[in-house]
């Protein structure tokens, strides 16, 4: 089993940066976001990507290359302890040929981000490093929104102190009992597409799935491949959070059912993870217990 990395928690003077591996920024979003990240007490140094734009291809933040460099500068530099991602949007699948994730981990900090940003988690925890699915730097509606805005500071700076990770917003369990093993997941049509490519990682233990703007039948094909796979083999347990923006919540939830239920799985549905305005940060790689009965998600840090 590969061994877990939990990055030190922050401290108030430390500085982070912020990098943009997939969409474009507007700036005064960002500093709306990056002044909660001041609140905190830290340091924020934006990196050249960020803002730049791309020659021909206006949703992405800059040129590839550009962009994983930055990734790389910012998570190699030693006065850095933590990376944000600016926003999601799509092109991280695009840079992931120019990083080198066994020289990332190997320098162990907090990365923050979800959506697309799912595309470098899954590697990541694949070798072992926790990282955070949360907002975002330019994500004003989730760090404007209390309650998220406090899970991911208690998660950087207070963790051990975070007893449920499904509360304050809770779940709904669908397939009760108990489940153990690292969390894993993120993005399920970031998931699905990486099948077949160099940074695949099947996940072994409790499985967080989110996704937006997918209408019901491309979340069952989603699911069908995950499932066709063999994906699911390691799963211990499912976390379903947010479908937003489909076209029938209702109908997406029963594809959901339909899909994954058969596996017998501890489960619970409705947890507030995802694009709505409550996104409650999870640390992504850290064992933890899912107690699908009683509708909880404990992290276990020790």
């Amino acid at each position: 089993m590969t061994d877990v990395m939990v990055p030190e928690r922050l401290v108030a003077g430390d500085r982070v940066a912020v990098v943009a591996p997939s969409g474009p920024v507007r700036g005064e979003r960002l500093e709306v976001g990056i002044e909660h990240l001041r609140q905190w007490g830290l340091e924020v140094e934006v990196l050249p990507s960020v803002l730049a734009g791309h020659e021909r291809l206006s949703y992405l933040a800059a040129d590839d290359k550009a962009r994983a460099e930055d990734l790389r500068n910012g998570w190699l530099d030693s006065s850095f302890v933590a990376v944000f991602c600016a926003r999601g949007g799509y092109g991280v699948q695009r840079m992931l040929e120019y990083v080198d994730f066994d020289e990332l981990v190997a320098v162990p900090k907090w990365f923050i981000g979800f959506s697309d940003i799912t595309a470098l988690h899954e590697p990541l925890n694949a070798r072992g490093l926790v990282t955070v699915h949360g907002p975002m730097a330019a994500a004003v509606e989730q760090l404007g929104a209390s309650v998220g805005r406090q899970r991911l500071y208690d998660l950087l700076f207070e963790p051990t102190g975070i007893t449920d990770l499904l509360a304050p917003a809770g779940g709904r369990t669908l397939v009760g009992g108990v489940a153990e093993g690292p969390l894993r997941g993120g993005n399920l049509a970031l998931l699905a597409s990486s099948i077949g490519t160099p940074t695949y990682a099947p996940p072994t233990g409790i499985v967080v799935l989110e996704d937006v703007s997918e209408d019901a039948y491309r979340v069952d094909r989603l699911l069908t491949q995950l499932l066709r796979s063999g994906w699911f083999a390691g799963v211990t347990g499912l976390v379903i959070g947010d479908f937003s923006g489909a076209d029938d919540s209702g109908l997406v939830s029963a594809v959901v059912r339909d899909r994954l239920e058969p596996l017998g799985l501890p489960m619970v549905e409705g947890a507030a993870i995802g694009h709505e305005d409550v996104n409650l940060a999870v640390p992504l790689g850290l064992p933890a217990r899912l107690d699908a009965t009683a509708a909880t998600l404990t992290p276990l840090f020790s």
